[in-house]
């Protein structure tokens, strides 16, 4: 039995094509089941829902065999003992810098100047501030990400864009795009040893069917 990880939302619904192209169809809606673990229209092949920060540690420790993970939630993870064979090129976004209208990022971001940052991508931010020499106090938050610059809690925010559409409604603005962001395919080492050709399969399924660059 071939276990792939999904989380539900948007990873889930753009990833259905993918497994469309490999004969895997799921038999129920996640959205009106109860169930975590789903069948499918394949008998070696099962789904099971996790929460999309939990993926890359389902897919190292053997939970699942192989998963579907934005590089986001990877590059905080670390992507230790998995193996990425594919960018799925799937839920598709970015990774930015945004501040509120008013606020002047060009002089906060001098060389040697000193912010604080609201993310919950805090390897990723650390980083990029490191690199522009940029001394940064990280306050660690999971959600409503856009409230921090408006309450005075934090200078900027890192996070995750798409159309830019919340930033906008909430008076902040985008100043730096640090990555582009998609969700990868990423397999346990020791599944893809133990059952190589059915993995293997999976994977050049998965290659033919995503969306071109």
């Amino acid at each position: 039995m071939i276990t792939l990880a999904l989380s539900k939302g948007r990873i889930f619904d753009e990833a259905l094509p993918l497994l469309a192209a490999a004969g895997i169809r799921i038999a129920e809606d996640p959205e009106s089941s109860r169930k975590l673990i789903l069948a499918t229209s394949r008998p070696d092949v099962r789904v099971v829902l996790v929460r999309a920060s939990d993926v890359p540690t389902y897919v190292q420790y053997g939970g699942a065999d192989l998963g579907v993970a934005g590089l986001d939630v990877l590059l905080e993870h670390g992507g230790q003992g998995l193996y990425q064979p594919l960018d799925l090129r799937i839920a598709r976004c970015r990774m930015s810098v945004a501040v509120r209208d008013d606020f002047d990022y060009a002089a906060a971001v001098k060389q040697g100047s000193r912010i604080r940052v609201a993310t919950k991508y805090v390897s990723v931010a650390r980083d990029h501030f490191a690199d522009k020499g940029v001394h940064v106090d990280i306050i660690k938050l999971y959600g409503s990400m856009e409230l921090a610059p408006l309450t005075g809690l934090a200078d900027a925010i890192v996070d995750l864009v798409s159309s830019g559409s919340t930033l906008a409604a909430n008076h902040l603005r985008e100043v730096e795009r640090i990555m582009d962001i998609s969700a990868r395919l990423v397999v346990n080492q020791a599944a893809l040893k133990l059952a190589r050709e059915p993995i293997r399969r999976l994977i050049d399924a998965f290659a033919l069917a995503c969306p071109k660059a």
